[in-house]
Formats: C-alpha cells, structure tokens, sequence
C-alpha cells in the first residue's frame, strides 16, 4: 500500500499493511521548532530549513525528507493565516529562544519590550513570550468587557468574522491539489470549527465560563453567529478542496488533566448542538471524515461524539483521568479512529530511557492496532525539551512494531 491508501484503511476499521504513522501533521501531532532543529542536527541533515507556521506554539512545519525519514502517512494543508492573521506565503529568517535559526512569516514582526521578551501588536496588544518562554500567548480577548447582547451585536457589526475570501480559497485549492498530486500521502486539512474555545477566544476563560452560566443568553448569542461564519467558510473550505482533502480536522478542547471542562449537561445543552451542525454539514457535502482534536479526560462524552459524527479523535490523552488506552479501544474502537495515544508525552517522551520508549509504544501499538481504526502519533506535540535521541526512539520503535500481524 502507498500512504493514502494505508491511512484510508485503518480509517475504515480495517487492518492496512502498517499502521499508519503520523509526524507532524497538525497542530497537536507536532514538533516545537527547537525540538525539530536538534532532531535535523541530531540526524546529520543541515540542509533544508525550518519554518515556523504556528507561531503561538512555535510549531516547524516538517520538511517532506524528514516526514520519509520518520515513515509518515499524513500530510497537513494549512490554512492561509494559521495564527495571528498572519499569512504564511512569504517568509524571513529569526532566532528562537535558544538561539538556532528558523524562517517566520514575512509579516510577524514581534516587538522584543526588554531583553528576550516580545509582543505582538495590530491595533491592540496581541500576543506576548516573556522572557525565559518558548511560546507566545494569546492575550487579547475583544470581548472580555461585554455584558450585552447589545455590545456583542455591536462589536461584531464593526469587527465581522472573517470568511474565508477569494485569496485563501485560491490557496486552498493550489496546495490541496500540489499535495493530491505530488505525494501518496493522506492529506489533513486544517479547518477549526472550534465552539467552547471560540468563546473562550473571545470573551477570555475566565468570563466566558461564568458568563456561560450568568449571562448565557449573550454567550449563546455569539456562539451561534461563530455557527454561522463556521458554516459559511466550511461551503467555501469545501468547495476549495473536494476531492483532495480526506480528513477535516477541528478543534475543541472540552476536557482538562481530571475532567471536562463543562458539565456534561452543559455540553449537551450548549456545544453539542453547534458541533453538530458543523459536522453534519461536513458529512452531507463532502466525502471527508471529521477529525476532533479535544485534550484532557473526555471518556463521558466520546458516546455524543460518535453521535454527531466524529470519525476520529485525538490526541488520545491517556494519562487524563478516565482515558484508559485498553478501555478506550474495548469500548469504541469499532467507531472511533484513535489518533494519537502512541506515546505520553507528559511523562515518558521527555526523561525516559530509549529501551523504555519502545516498550512504551510496543504495548500501545498492541492495544490500538488491532483491527485498524488506529494511526500513530504521540499524545499532542513534541516539546523543546525532548532530547532528539527519545523522539528518533519513538519513530524508530514506531517502524519496528507497526506490521501487521502485530508482533505478540
């Protein structure tokens, strides 16, 4: 099998003749920029270069050679502006916070404040890295003083919502279809749809979880005019891409280290029906299957994912409470792909020894194969703190285990 045919299979419950691998693929399957150049360093490859497209987690975007290199299945087709408004069509060099170089958006012009700390502006102070961090955050939330109806009303009709316009639509279809024709891989498109987080985008976490509650009727009010602009770019994203993109990737994160972020009830009540609308327009207009990226203990909710019509999940986070690898696969591995899960990056991936990062992901490799319906990743992104010899040890252990039949 080539690699399309391969991810396709294991999405369809079936067993391929490996199971797929991907490496770096999406925002939550990726590597921190750092992390990449010792990886390239580590492997003996100087050339090429790293380029820095999700500038809040300072995520690389992995280069074709190194995607081989590691066996991946998946490629990613980013949207035009992936963070900050900012386009990635034109690019310039930059250092990262341990001095090794990468390439950055042309337009991403962070202010250093003091040494070694920088923001970011448009209008209004986006963004910011402190000194000694590695991230920029978001610190930003134009909504944070909302109290109305009336001033969410008035905010939107002097700031609309973005819609995905003839530039990005051009975008869209060009490097869907370089990526359809140039590589066997799968092709994962980056679209968001995110509900809980849009809001929490807007209003800020701390007001719009009490707000959600206090002043739902405002909140509810927002949430489904983000349903509407959702519902618009994904007729556009759609009509841009069919036919070369298989999976369509959105964003959630309902759940936390112990829990959901939200009740259940209030789940059920507040986001379920938005992400529903979302992804059943998916399904009714495409042939593409819907990827969720939710962090955190979500195990009370996985039955209304598969409801609404979530076909795969990720990042798998096991060490959250509930998220048992051997449980998950038992109870939903007939309806769920499982994407992700292939290594825990809290407390393995960075300090364990080599010899205990392929014991690691042979027992996953036993528990989520079977049967398809699997495709290896490590749980969320690879960190500036890993050694570039355990990341190797993840994918070379990744090689070694992922034939089918799977070895006892």
């Amino acid at each position: 099998m080539n690699s399309r045919e391969r991810v396709l299979t294991a999405l369809s419950y079936e067993e391929p003749d490996m199971v797929p691998i991907d490496f770096g693929a999406m925002r939550s399957t990726g590597i921190m920029a750092m992390a990449y150049n010792g990886l390239k360093a580590y492997l003996g490859i100087n050339r090429g270069e790293t380029r820095v497209y999700d500038l809040f987690q300072m995520l690389a975007d992995p280069e074709l050679e190194i995607i081989d290199r590691m066996e991946g299945d998946v490629v990613q087709l980013h949207r035009l502006k992936p963070a900050l408004g900012i386009k990635i069509t034109a690019w310039k060099e930059w250092h990262l916070p341990d001095g090794s170089l990468c390439k950055v958006p042309q337009d991403f012009n962070p202010i250093e404040y003091e040494p070694g700390s920088y923001e970011v502006w448009d209008g209004d102070l986006c963004a910011r890295m402190p000194r000694g961090a590695l991230y920029f955050d978001m610190v930003h939330f134009p909504l944070q003083h909302a109290q109305s109806v009336e001033e969410v009303q008035r905010y939107l009709k002097e700031n609309p919502l973005e819609l995905i316009g003839e530039e990005e639509f051009t975008w869209l279809q060009e490097n869907s279809l370089r990526l359809y024709e140039n590589t066997d891989k799968a092709i994962l498109g980056a679209f968001g749809g995110n509900i809980l987080e849009g809001g929490q985008f807007a209003f800020g976490w701390q007001k719009f979880m009490t707000d959600i509650l206090a002043n739902r009727e405002m909140i509810e009010y927002f949430l489904d005019r983000l349903v509407e602009n959702y519902l618009e770019n994904l007729k556009r994203y759609i009509r841009a891409v069919q036919g070369h993109v298989h999976i369509i990737q959105m964003g959630d994160d309902l759940g936390t280290q112990t829990g959901l972020q939200i009740s259940p009830q209030l789940y059920r009540q507040v986001i379920k029906p938005r992400q529903t609308q979302l992804y059943e327009y998916i399904h009714r207009h495409s042939q593409m299957l819907v990827f969720l990226h939710s962090c955190g203990s979500i195990y009370e909710i996985i039955p209304d994912l598969i409801e609404i019509g979530v076909n795969i999940l990720n990042p798998v986070q096991t060490s959250a409470y509930g998220m048992d690898p051997v449980w998950l696969k038992r109870q939903f591995g007939k309806y769920l792909t499982f994407w992700g899960g292939g290594c825990d990056t809290q407390s393995v991936l960075p300090r364990a020894r080599a010899e205990e990062i392929r014991e690691h992901v042979r027992e996953r490799m036993r528990i989520f194969a079977p049967g398809g319906g699997f495709v290896f990743t490590q749980i969320h992104n690879i960190q500036a703190n890993v050694p570039p010899e355990n990341t190797l040890a993840l994918y070379e252990a990744a090689k070694e285990f992922r034939r089918y039949p799977l070895q006892p």
